[in-house]
């Protein structure tokens, strides 16, 4: 028998089972949770609030039972690239996981542009200054890039405490922006008037555009399933983890935008580092401005577990990619001492850097962090369209209702259909509108050409790697 056939299953053994549902969870909160969310909603205006709520039951709720649902099912690492291809065949999960791998070259660089923005609030009141600093900005990315590959290389047991720091550096600094916001109010009240009027959307190319980034901002749940082999109890452990967390996050970012509104003006919010400008103006009103440095150090150490956690899940992608053989072997090795995937973490890591370097070019920081932003949501929505199909299309299978531990979404069919059908429709139309340049946004056809040319390219690279390595499988000798 051809020694290669064992390779997979002895690469996937090699992982350590080191995460709990305390990990899981924190885990979630650090990959999903994102103070430039909130700044960015607060920006956006009083309608942003209805458009959490909305995106919240339309498309969190729907997202978090399907991916419950298919972790408990198939709890194998490689998570959405398992599911799709175990739907879809080999071509379609290629797909899928190729595109879940390349958001992250585009969306790391705007994640640590806005770590960095907000932690110059560090420095108190002179960190205004800082956080909109290019140079301060790409050196601290590139730090932040370097301190969380290296923690995930050296291993899991090691980088999950960066991914728990991650969980409550990101949580407790918008809980200290809700007691500030709340204090403030009862004292001088809210600069923000809120009417039911002004917190229903308002359908604007503004408002269109950032519905996007709204729903955007709620995904994350599924990328600790990419590693359910290096969880304790997987069909156990993820469906209480994930409920936790999104009950969790969904709260946290309404409340959240109602503080900085009733601190900051819409119009004057950082789209960027506005959660912190929001804190640091607020504990300054209140004469504890020590408050505003104590959460901008939390976050710092909050934004570097989300880089962490992203930088762990992910990876594990190509990896199962390379064990399939659809990339190199090379993504597929597994590092003699430390047990983890170092290849995919090192290409992933190097070509987020240059991309950040590159999207410098004759782009102001602004239009820089919003181009990023939106091809990162084009490329990654196209697997969660895989997922929600898979799930439908795996419904009427056998193991469904003998899978005695898996953790089904209610209502029978159509109760998946409902799930599956919202969560297709609500990405396929953020597909659409981040297309749709927003208002800021002067040269808008430059916009469009950016945004579609490098999301085309992204795929293309792919397919070029898939018939590659296709090829490559259909000259090797077969198993006896």
């Amino acid at each position: 028998m051809n020694h290669s056939a064992h390779a997979p299953a002895d690469a996937r053994q090699q992982l350590r089972k080191t995460m709990g549902f305390w990990d899981v969870l924190l885990f979630n909160i650090a990959t999903v949770l994102g103070p430039r969310w909130i700044a960015a909603a607060a920006h956006n205006g009083t309608s942003s609030i209805s458009l959490w709520v909305l995106a919240a039951l339309f498309f969190f709720v729907p997202t978090a039972l399907v991916i419950s649902e298919l972790s408990t099912r198939f709890p194998d690492e490689g998570g959405l690239y398992v599911w799709s291809k175990e739907a879809f065949g080999d071509f379609h999960g290629f797909v899928a996981g190729w595109t879940y791998w390349i958001y992250t070259v585009f969306y790391f660089p705007g994640l640590l542009l806005a770590s960095v923005s907000m932690s110059a609030y560090v420095a108190g009141s002179g960190g205004a200054v800082l956080s909109q600093q290019r140079t301060f900005l790409l050196v601290g990315s590139l730090v932040i890039l370097f301190v969380a590959v290296g923690m995930n290389i050296v291993g899991l047991n090691i980088g999950k405490w960066l991914q728990n720091a991650g969980g409550v550096g990101t949580y407790v600094p918008l809980l200290i922006l809700s007691a500030v916001a709340c204090a403030l109010w009862i004292r001088q009240g809210s600069v923000t008037h809120f009417t039911w009027a002004n917190i229903l959307p308002s359908w604007d190319w503004d408002t269109v555009n950032f519905w996007s980034q709204i729903a955007f901002a709620f995904t994350g749940l599924e990328l600790v399933s990419a590693m359910s082999e290096e969880i304790r109890d997987p069909q156990r452990t993820l469906p209480r983890a994930i409920l936790g967390s999104g009950v969790l996050i969904a709260v946290i970012y309404i409340l959240g935008t109602l503080a900085v509104l009733s601190i900051i003006p819409a119009g004057q919010v950082d789209p960027k580092s506005g959660v912190f400008q929001a804190i640091t103006q607020g504990s300054g009103l209140l004469r504890l401005a020590l408050l505003g440095v104590i959460a901008a150090l939390l976050v710092t150490a909050g934004n570097a577990g989300g880089v962490g956690s992203t930088v762990a899940g992910i990876a594990r992608v190509p990896f199962v990619v390379g064990i399939d053989r659809y990339l190199p072997a090379a993504f597929g090795k597994i590092h003699p001492r430390w047990r983890t995937p170092h290849i995919s973490i090192l290409v992933q890591a190097g070509v987020s850097g240059a991309v950040l370097l590159a999207s410098q070019i004759n782009e102001t920081m602004q239009g820089a962090y919003q181009g990023l932003i939106d091809v990162a949501v084009i490329l990654y929505f196209i697997p969660f369209l895989y997922m929600y199909a898979a799930v439908i299309k795996l419904a009427g299978r056998k193991d469904r209702a003998e899978n005695a531990r898996a953790v089904l979404i209610p209502g029978g069919k159509p109760g998946v259909w409902l799930a599956g059908g919202l969560g297709f429709l609500v990405t396929l139309a953020s597909i659409l509108l981040s297309m749709v340049p927003p208002g800021e946004v002067t040269n808008k056809f430059v916009f469009e050409v950016k945004i579609v040319g490098a999301s085309v390219a992204a795929v293309g690279l792919g397919l070029i790697l898939y018939y590659r390595g296709a090829r490559g499988k259909g000259r090797e000798p077969q198993a006896a």
